[in-house]
Formats: C-alpha cells, structure tokens, sequence
C-alpha cells in the first residue's frame, strides 16, 4: 500500500488476515453489506453504523448549470443522491 489507498481486494485480504477467516468468506460478507446499504438507500431509508458513518439518499433541486466549454446554460433536472457522513471515531481515526 505505497499509495496508502485500500481496494476491496486488499480490504477484503487485510479482514481476512484480522479475522481468520477465508477470502471468500469474507468476501461474500463485505458484498452483502455493500447490497444491504445500497437496498437501503435506494429505498429511501437511512443506515446507521455509531460512530463509524451514516449514508441517506437526499434529494436536490432543479437547477441551471452551465456548460464549461461554450459556456451555455443548461437545466439540471431534480435527482437523488447520496450523502455519507463520518462518525465521531472515524474522525478521531483520522487526527
């Protein structure tokens, strides 16, 4: 990890060397747990996790953009997206 950047690979390598468990087993468990938020999100619910994150679908409004090459207006239709908060010991983590 020269970058100090972690892919799912690696994520799931790292779980399975803490844990004990096989990658597969592990793998399976962090695709689920992808799936589950995803469901969730998409549904208009919200996941918690206690200090670690939160992850809600928020709504935004229409609104006018402009297009950087021509400089343009455009109209930006009204959409969903998502919005993930750090918890309290993620960012502890990070200081």
């Amino acid at each position: 990890m020269a970058d100090k950047s972690l892919n799912k690979t690696e994520l799931v390598a790292a779980i399975a060397g803490e844990t004990g468990q096989s990658q597969a087993a592990v793998g399976g468990v962090v695709d689920a747990f992808f799936t589950t938020i995803a469901k969730t999100v998409a549904d208009g619910g919200k996941v918690t996790i206690p200090g670690w994150l939160a992850a809600e679908s928020t709504d935004t409004a229409a609104r006018t953009g402009r297009n950087p090459q021509t400089g343009a207006e455009i109209k930006i239709p009204a959409g969903k997206r998502v919005k993930l908060t750090a918890g309290s010991k993620l960012k502890a983590a990070v200081k």
